[in-house]
């Protein structure tokens, strides 16, 4: 039988990645719809036409009253997921002397309030069926902080204190929780940056380039995988040696 995945932010470029890469292991596939990517109905023509059949939710994941309305439809409609992916994230980078309080909301309601909010909805249905996985999307620079990125680093930090406070809780459960810190990524938003820029952040990964998508994608899926049931409470960092740590 099919498994169940929710991905939050799964029409963005890392969040394709997962939605395809649960797909090919077998997963029907669930994701939220995000006003910043591309219009919802466009995404899932672009991925019917690579092969994937994806159902989406309309879900604000920084209000916990709509994650709630959200999840109703998709527990009547779909069922309860088996694999949720919290990988919803945005940025309002800003020096922190110039950083306003709506930037600091904006960022922490949907990268760190997002966690708690969806996986709320869900966790008590999941800990009754005795299996689970759920995987948190954080960041490089959750591990290492980031000029101009105060609420992102803070955010991504916190997403992966909440990993490993839920995974002691679900551990005998049969639940996995775990965090997966891309490093920075060839997806549309970042391939935009001046090329200047750019250079200048390769030139800092040792490995010599960006990640590809499907490299943190794949990481995920192992995790959501039965191969991975000793795997939890971890931060798996994806991130070409940019940044190590013990």
């Amino acid at each position: 039988m099919s498994r169940l995945a929710l991905v939050t932010g799964g029409m963005g470029g890392i969040g394709t990645a997962i939605c395809r890469a649960l797909a090919d292991d077998g997963s029907r596939v669930v994701t939220t719809e995000f006003k910043e990517a591309v219009p919802p109905e466009e995404w899932l023509a672009q991925q019917q036409a690579a092969g994937y059949q994806f159902e989406s939710v309309a879900m604000d994941v920084s209000s916990f009253e709509d994650a709630e309305r959200a999840a109703g439809l998709i527990k009547e409609r779909y069922g309860v997921p088996d694999i949720l992916v919290n990988n919803a994230g945005i940025t309002r980078d800003a020096q922190f002397k110039n950083m306003t309080a709506a930037q600091w909301r904006a960022v922490l309601g949907t990268n760190l309030d997002s966690v708690f909010n969806v996986t709320r909805q869900f966790i008590n249905e999941m800990l009754a069926k005795g299996w689970g996985r759920i995987v948190n999307i954080a960041s490089i620079n959750g591990q290492k902080g980031q000029f101009g990125q105060a609420n992102y680093s803070a955010a991504k930090a916190g997403v992966h204190g909440f990993t490993m406070a839920l995974a002691q809780e679900t551990a005998r459960k049969g639940i996995s929780v775990n965090t997966v810190s891309p490093g920075y990524t060839a997806t549309p938003m970042v391939s935009a940056m001046r090329p200047e820029v750019l250079d200048k952040i390769v030139a800092q990964i040792p490995l010599g380039r960006l990640a590809h998508v499907d490299e943190i994608a794949a990481v995920v899926r192992f995790l959501c995988s039965d191969a991975a049931s000793f795997v939890s409470g971890a931060n798996i960092p994806v991130n070409g040696v940019q940044y190590t740590s013990h």
